[in-house]
């Protein structure tokens, strides 16, 4: 598999790039995440509702940190 690197200032770059990252791997991925924060719970703490809850908190948490970043590094 060849490594094609992503050059945001690349239009035909980045159409290359969306088509390769569908919407589907997104979908997988947060699958994926749920899967793991659901083994991560406590035997007695596995439950849908405990799932969303703490699986919320990390998205909320990483968001935040995404927004501190983007202001302490001079984002748009």
């Amino acid at each position: 598999m060849a490594f094609q690197t992503f050059d945001p200032d690349d239009e035909e770059s980045f159409d290359k790039m969306r088509e390769f990252f569908s919407p589907a791997q997104v979908d997988q991925s947060v699958r994926q995440a749920l899967q793991m924060c659901w083994m991560m719970l406590p035997q007695d703490k596995r439950n849908v509702d405990e799932l969303e809850q703490q699986f919320r908190r990390i998205v909320d948490r990483a968001l935040q940190d995404l927004r501190e970043d983007d202001q302490a590094f001079g984002g748009p």
